[in-house]
């Protein structure tokens, strides 16, 4: 019988293929070895084949496009409810093969290995920036034991801890001076690496003409821009804005029953990343939008005066998201309107 759908379970050095026929039945299961994957795909007739989303999917679904399978790559929690009994590699493979063949399943989209450079750059950017909050927080207790108190900001402690090391009259020890300016030089390091990062991300951009179109939205700038493309490329798997926005958790958890809608806060699911951008962003059109009179500007300001600045920034930031991916997607710019 003829194979339609591969699963297939990945791992670090084992490989566990499931084929099934059109209409859904077990042709097929393999183990394979590391070494031995490529060359098997290669001898096998194109088929559909499908894998959970998770670390090395993107590599292997660019190697088997390569020898002519289409690929598919799903959410683990949309494969788990399709389990027919307990967990092993094989029954994770079969898993993944049923659950392609629903018709209302979502996929996610390979991404090229140039997506894949921009992500790691932004997950880099985002562990140094966690790395370097961790730090000051660190630095600020330890001074608050020698009587030193640094405001609560990065800004307020890069100024002032140049001058609490070198200041005589304090009480730090020599030691305790030694340990500080070891994490001086750390934090200086950070600082240093993340301005790279920054730099990168700015030169992705100029270069990028889906972050250059992005850009022409308010509240956009090059780190924004440049994660909605390491995240979803132009977005074309959405079907529409509204779609991606819910992707980026910022529309309202739904608890609705008997005809009877019960709306929530938002449901902050999917990438928690991009969503944090989108809040900043939404948080400097609205600082910025007083005054002006173009239709986004104005909406914006009656919103934060009658809901307050927090949800409003929620709201404008859902707004911004579909804007985004309607530039993208469209391959089109941002036109006001007044």
């Amino acid at each position: 019988m003829k194979i339609t759908t591969i699963g297939l379970d990945i791992a670090k050095s084992v490989f566990h293929f499931v084929g099934v026929n059109k209409a859904g039945k077990l042709v097929k299961k393999k183990m394979i070895k590391r070494k031995d994957l490529i060359h098997f795909f290669a001898q096998v007739e194109p088929s559909l084949v499908v894998m959970e989303a998770c670390g090395g999917a993107n590599y292997w679904a660019r190697e088997f496009q390569k020898v002519g399978h289409e690929v598919k790559l799903i959410a683990p929690q949309y494969v788990i409810p399709y389990r027919p009994g307990n967990k092993n590699d094989y029954n994770d493979a079969l898993t993944t093969a049923e659950a392609a063949q629903r018709p209302n399943m979502r996929f996610v989209q390979p991404k090229p290995v140039e997506q894949q450079d921009v992500q790691m750059l932004h997950r880099m950017r985002e562990r140094l920036n966690k790395q370097s909050t961790a730090l000051v927080n660190q630095v600020r207790g330890m001074l608050a034991e020698y009587g030193i108190v640094i405001a609560k900001s990065t800004a307020a402690f890069r100024t002032a801890f140049p001058d609490i090391l070198s200041d005589e009259n304090n009480e730090l020890t020599v030691k305790g001076r030694y340990i500080f300016n070891q994490l001086h030089e750390e934090f200086t390091d950070i600082e240093k690496r993340l301005k790279s990062c920054d730099t990168q991300i700015v030169e992705e951009r100029n270069t990028n003409p889906v972050c250059l179109r992005i850009e022409t939205s308010p509240g956009i700038g090059p780190v924004t821009s440049t994660a909605f493309y390491a995240a979803v490329g132009e977005g074309k798997d959405f079907s529409n804005g509204r779609h991606f926005s819910a992707w980026c958790g910022l529309v309202p958890r739904q608890h609705s029953s008997g005809g009877k809608d019960n709306l929530l806060g938002i449901s902050k699911r999917g990438n928690a990343y991009l969503r944090t951008l989108f809040i900043h962003g939404a948080r400097a059109v609205l600082q910025h939008c007083g005054g002006k009179q173009d239709r986004l500007s104005r909406w914006a300001y009656a919103l934060a005066e009658r809901k307050g600045f927090n949800k409003a920034c929620v709201a404008v930031a859902n707004k911004l998201a579909r804007i985004t991916w309607a530039i993208a997607a469209r391959e089109d710019e941002y036109r006001t309107f007044a």
